[in-house]
């Protein structure tokens, strides 16, 4: 008698009042005799009674084992029921979060790569700011996040995915636009120029930040918007000046020069995020997901 997932703790016992015989039984579920026989014995410690008779080298089950038996073969039937049932239910979507930008390329990429959002892999996705997508994971109305920089939070599970350049993004007539695109800006050079940024609570802000503290100064940020794109379009409407991840912006728009900024942490990570203890579904994605990120021939700085 083969058993899996919920009934395995009972199946040894079958077997054993079916053949009542140590060596057979042992030899029908794969495991050695002594094992099998230590497990006899623990369970009748548990129980403070003997459900076996032992005549000789024999197993005779007895009055007690009869009846112990009979509720073991119901409780069997029902979990047996009960895994059928389970199996024939839809499969459990996996509940995405991430970031606004990230819908444009990021997580495109990862759902057809890994094969998700056909009925046996269904998927429900929301996408807001980094402290949103942060909070609705914390509070179980999602599985897992792709959000950016990483949460400052021992709550929670990270793990990279990648690192993407960032960009000083200027207006085509700005002093700094003729500048050879090898070339690289300090941030501190512009620190007196209007910046257009996102939000507080955004990912991007969050980082502009923190490079311009880094920088010794703090940002005048003149215009904010929720969209990176919007963000670059008014870059190119000569508005200000702005960091941007180029791989969040489809197509950069017309009037506007990107230019590599310098130093070594003028980049952003970009990762998952989950709770511990995911259920396996969620668990697999994360593992899938590192893995497939790992081989991908991106623009990003790895």
């Amino acid at each position: 008698m083969k058993t899996s997932g919920l009934r395995d703790g009972l199946g040894w016992l079958l077997v054993l009042a079916r053949e009542q015989n140590m060596t057979v039984a042992a030899a029908e579920l794969g495991i050695a005799q002594p094992t099998l026989s230590r497990m006899l014995s623990r369970l009748e410690s548990r129980l403070g009674q003997r459900i076996f008779d032992r005549p000789g080298r024999r197993l005779v089950l007895n009055p007690a084992g009869a009846r112990l038996i009979a509720h073991v073969r119901r409780a069997d039937a029902e979990l047996a029921a009960a895994e059928q049932e389970l199996r024939a239910a839809p499969p459990v979507p996996l509940r995405l979060g991430f970031l606004h930008s990230f819908g444009t390329w990021l997580v495109p990429r990862l759902i057809t790569d890994l094969g998700l959002g056909g009925p046996d892999a269904p998927i429900e996705l929301s996408q807001g700011a980094a402290d949103l997508v942060v909070e609705q994971l914390r509070s179980g109305r999602s599985d897992v996040a792709v959000t950016s920089p990483r949460p400052p939070t021992t709550e929670l599970v990270w793990r990279q995915l990648m690192r993407q350049q960032l960009w000083l993004a200027v207006p085509a007539d700005h002093p700094l636009a003729g500048l050879d695109g090898r070339r690289s800006v300090r941030l501190a050079t512009v620190g007196e120029q209007p910046f257009l940024s996102m939000p507080h609570g955004f990912g991007m802000r969050s980082i502009l930040d923190n490079l311009c503290a880094a920088a010794g100064f703090t940002p005048r940020i003149t215009v904010e918007s929720q969209e990176l794109t919007t963000v670059a379009a008014l870059v190119g409407a000569g508005l200000g000046i702005a960091v941007l991840p180029a791989e969040d912006v489809a197509a950069v728009p017309p009037g506007v020069r990107l230019l590599p900024l310098a130093g070594s942490d003028d980049y952003r990570e970009i990762g998952l995020v989950w709770r511990p203890d995911p259920l396996p579904h969620v668990r697999e994605f994360t593992e899938r997901a590192v893995r497939s990120c790992a081989g991908w021939v991106s623009p990003a700085v790895r």
